[in-house]
C-alpha cells in the first residue's frame, strides 16, 4: 500500500499521511505533483491518497476510486426519521438496545441504519476482512459529518473490525449477538455505482453450512441473508424469503427459537 497526499498539500497534510501510512502499514510517498496513475505505474501498488476533508484509496487496474459515504443509507435514515418503514429493518426486526453483528459490512451503509434503529443503549459490530477498507470505513464513520444529528450518531457508535467474520463468528461465545446479518456479494451482479470500487479490493469469503452453524450459535433472535432474488443461497441454508415485488434483491430471515 501506497500512502500520499492529495495534489494539493502543506506541512500539516504530510504529517497526516505519515500518521496513516503508520497505522496501516503502508509506504509512504511524496507526490511531487505527480498523477495516480502515474504512481500505479512506477510501484505497482494500491494507492491510499490522504486529502484535507476524506481519504481516498485507488486500487491498482481499477479506474474507480474508492472513499467512504453513507450512500444510500443518507435516504434511508431521512424515510426512517420521517416514520417510514425499511426493509432491512423490518426483516431484521430491530428495536431500540438490541445488539447486531455485521458480517460483511463493506462500506458500513446498512450497519449506519441499524445503528440508527438500536439507538445509543444497542451495538452494531461490522467485520470488514480487507484491511484498508476496514481503515477507511472506520475513519471515515469517525469523522463524516452528514448534516443530521441523529445519523452522525449512528455512525459513531458503530465498531468495525479487520477481521475474518468465520474466524471471529467462531471466537465468539453463545448468544453474544441478537441478530448476526450477511450481504455477501452476490451471485449474479446488479450494477451499482457505490459498489464499483468496493468490488476489486473486497474479501470474497464463501458463505458455507459452518458459517451459518455458527451464526445459529452466536445469535439469539434471527439470522439475515441479503441477496439477489435469484440466488441459490436462500434454499441452500434454509432462509425464508421475504419476496420483494420489482426488487433485484430480498431479504431472508432464520427465526430462532427463544
Amino acid at each position: 500500500m501506497i500512502v500520499t497526499t492529495a495534489g494539493k498539500f502543506n506541512e500539516q497534510l504530510i504529517e497526516k499521511a505519515e500518521k496513516i501510512s503508520r497505522m496501516v502499514n503502508g509506504r509512504l510517498v511524496s507526490r511531487k505533483n505527480q498523477s495516480i496513475s502515474s504512481l500505479h505505474t512506477q510501484f505497482n501498488d494500491h494507492i491510499l491518497m490522504v486529502g484535507k476533508e476524506k481519504l481516498t484509496l485507488h486500487p491498482l487496474g481499477q479506474s474507480e476510486p474508492l472513499f467512504f459515504h453513507p450512500n444510500s443509507s443518507m435516504f434511508r435514515v431521512k424515510q426512517i426519521l420521517r416514520g417510514e418503514a425499511d426493509p432491512l429493518l423490518s426483516a431484521a426486526a430491530l428495536d431500540k438496545g438490541m445488539t447486531l453483528l455485521d458480517c460483511t459490512a463493506g462500506l458500513a451503509s446498512d450497519a449506519i441504519v441499524c445503528s440508527l434503529a438500536v439507538g445509543s443503549e444497542g451495538k452494531i459490530v461490522g467485520i470488514e476482512k480487507n484491511r484498508y477498507i476496514a481503515f477507511l470505513v472506520e475513519s471515515g464513520l469517525c469523522t463524516w459529518e452528514s448534516g443530521l444529528p441523529e445519523m452522525d450518531a449512528a455512525m459513531r457508535r458503530i465498531t468495525i473490525l479487520n477481521e475474518d467474520h468465520f474466524s471471529y463468528l467462531k471466537r465468539l461465545p453463545d448468544n453474544s449477538f441478537d441478530v448476526v446479518y450477511f450481504d455477501p456479494m452476490f451471485e449474479e451482479s446488479i450494477d451499482s455505482p457505490g459498489l464499483k470500487g468496493i468490488k476489486g479490493m473486497a474479501s470474497y469469503v464463501p458463505m458455507t453450512e459452518e458459517t451459518i452453524k455458527e451464526a445459529k450459535r452466536v445469535a439469539t433472535k434471527r439470522i439475515v441473508l441479503k441477496d439477489h432474488f435469484r440466488s441459490s443461497r436462500f434454499e441452500e441454508f434454509g432462509f425464508t424469503v421475504i419476496k420483494r415485488p420489482s426488487s433485484k434483491f430480498h431479504y431472508a430471515v432464520i427465526e430462532l427459537a427463544e
